[in-house]
């Protein structure tokens, strides 16, 4: 089973965004036959063994074992993942295209990055997956508190400096991308392998409020 799953098939989505074969999935983390998994669930085996067959059909869903009981052979299946993720690709017709936007003040730019991120990571994935080996990665996850704007601004200037030297320093090509946000070129020599560099800044989302539904205008989310 594997840690995450990126759906990249339109049909795998749409059958893994029906909220019973959702919570099917969100039990199946743990191998269970169809009877098993309709005490769980609190619905007619029939019908579950229904949403199981979809959920096997488009590769979510998998047969652990068989069991003799009887006449009867009892089926046992577990998820293909512990979680699922859709990938752009799933709606390649209307997926956000990184090269349309290039500012790296966008959040619209960001937003296809991180799209991006995912449909390129999964492939990844599965192609280390398929060949049993190891997918080297690396990510940096962490919060800053600005005091103001002109801060967050200077902060962000540095750290394009910063990547844009650490690129020219182990970059094997000589080809930087401008800025920091970005950075790629050539394969480098024989052995060299290119790797993607995606640098992100975004205010965190603040606690959800049960007194008022109103959402935040991004002057308050600057404020904050």
């Amino acid at each position: 089973m594997l840690d995450i799953e990126v759906i990249e098939d339109p049909a795998a989505a749409e059958a893994s965004l029906d909220p019973i074969r959702t919570r099917i999935l969100h039990e199946l983390a743990e191998p269970w036959s169809a009877t098993q998994l309709a005490g769980r669930v609190g619905l007619p085996r029939q019908k579950v063994n229904y949403h199981l067959k979809a959920l096997e059909r488009h590769g979510l869903v998998e047969l652990v074992e068989e069991r003799r009981k009887g006449n009867v052979t009892e089926r046992v299946v577990q998820a293909t993942a512990a979680s699922y993720l859709i990938s752009p690709v799933a709606l390649a017709a209307v997926a956000p295209d990184p090269h349309r936007f290039s500012d790296r003040f966008s959040a619209f730019w960001l937003l296809a990055l991180a799209g991006r991120m995912v449909q390129e990571v999964g492939k990844l994935i599965t192609g280390a997956a398929a060949a049993r080996q190891k997918l080297a990665t690396f990510a940096i996850d962490g919060e800053i508190t600005f005091r103001s704007a002109a801060d967050r601004a200077a902060f962000a200037e540095e750290l394009g400096a910063a990547v844009t030297r650490l690129v020219d320093k182990y970059h094997d090509g000589g080809a930087a991308a401008g800025g920091g946000a970005e950075a790629g070129g050539g394969a480098g020599g024989p052995r060299g392998r290119r790797h993607r560099l995606v640098v992100a800044l975004h205010p965190t989302l603040k606690p959800t409020k049960t007194s008022s539904t109103k959402p935040l205008s991004a002057k308050e989310q600057d404020n904050d």
